[in-house]
């Protein structure tokens, strides 16, 4: 569990370190501040996208899983399902904790051009795309899905200091949540299969080497 403190230590800390301080509402103002109509689509596009992945990531694993007769396939949605579950509910619980007014909300040279529901810290997007990322990045750890993934997520977090609904600390501290509880759900997903495994599957165990 020392990865679960460290975690909660880190957004703490983010959210602590730029308390007070100008440097958040500072890059917010010179990214929201530097906009044109192309800007506007694409990162309201790429915002947009998280909860599409999002559905789509696991229908995909689940069609290429079946296609290829991968035997880990249960074990993989699972793994997704938890990351989501997780990073979800952090995500809830520490926006209440921090309760921190958003960008457009505290700045009125903010211009808010999306939707963003509750408070700002953490981000809600960027949990989200980072835990897909990571999810995706564990059960297939291949340059060709890795680059896209985070390549992706990162975009989305940038996305939202651009839309005026979220301060880089909210950003980092999103991307910290999404990756931390995508990286603790494949640890216990691990453990209850390896705890639970099906006795006649013998294509689990070939795969798990033993």
């Amino acid at each position: 569990m020392r990865i679960t403190y460290i975690i909660l230590f880190l957004l703490i800390g983010t959210s602590q370190l730029t308390k007070g301080q100008n440097i958040d509402i500072n890059i917010v103002r010179e990214i929201n501040g530097n906009r044109t109509n192309f800007r506007d689509n694409t990162f309201k596009t790429i915002t947009n996208s998280v909860t599409p992945i999002m559905i789509a990531t696991p229908i995909v694993m689940a069609v290429v899983g079946k296609l290829t007769d991968d035997p880990q396939l249960a074990k993989n949605l699972t793994f997704f399902a938890g990351s989501m579950v997780s990073m979800g509910a952090s995500t809830l619980v520490l926006k209440r904790v921090f309760d921190r007014p958003r960008p457009f909300e505290a700045y009125s040279d903010i211009t808010k051009l999306t939707d963003g529901g509750g408070g700002s810290m953490p981000s809600g997007h960027t949990a989200a795309a980072f835990a897909t990322a990571t999810t995706l990045s564990i059960t297939y750890p291949k340059w060709y899905v890795m680059a896209p993934a985070y390549t992706w997520a990162s975009l989305v977090g940038y996305s939202r200091m651009y839309l005026g609904v979220h301060y880089p600390s909210d950003v980092v501290a999103g991307a910290l949540l999404g990756s931390g509880s995508a990286y603790i759900s494949h640890k216990i997903n691990e453990k209850l299969w390896a705890k639970h495994r099906p006795k006649k599957d013998l294509a689990y165990y070939n795969s798990t080497g033993e």
